[in-house]
């Protein structure tokens, strides 16, 4: 977690005041995903998403996140202001399209 907010902090200037791990399980998910909710001192409410995986993120991948985003806003309930997909693998070009339509903000080869 400590370099999660030091990434937050160097690459995008966000600096939490609180950061919460929530596990796939709570979202009834069997996804191998890390998931984070936090607060930034602007009082933003921010979900991240960091996904592991040697195989391409494909737009079928983008739909079952957008699901998973669904499910994790119910179960917080609350809005979230900012929304971070945090990937280690290749990006398939029509997923990055959807993505950026669904304002994800993507940074790939994370860690």
């Amino acid at each position: 977690m400590k370099n999660l907010t030091n990434y937050f902090l160097e690459k995008k200037d966000i600096i939490f005041k609180d950061l919460n791990e929530v596990s796939p399980k709570e979202l009834n998910s069997r996804k191998k995903i890390g998931i984070y909710c936090g607060t930034s001192i602007q009082k933003e409410y921010v979900a991240i998403f960091i996904y592991n995986s040697k195989s391409r993120f494909i737009r079928k991948n983008v739909e079952d996140l957008d699901q998973m985003f669904e499910t994790l806003k119910t179960y917080k309930e609350h809005n979230f202001k900012k929304k971070f997909l945090l990937i280690s693998s290749p990006l398939c070009s029509k997923a990055k399209k959807t993505l950026e339509e669904n304002k994800w903000s993507v940074d790939i080869d994370f860690m």
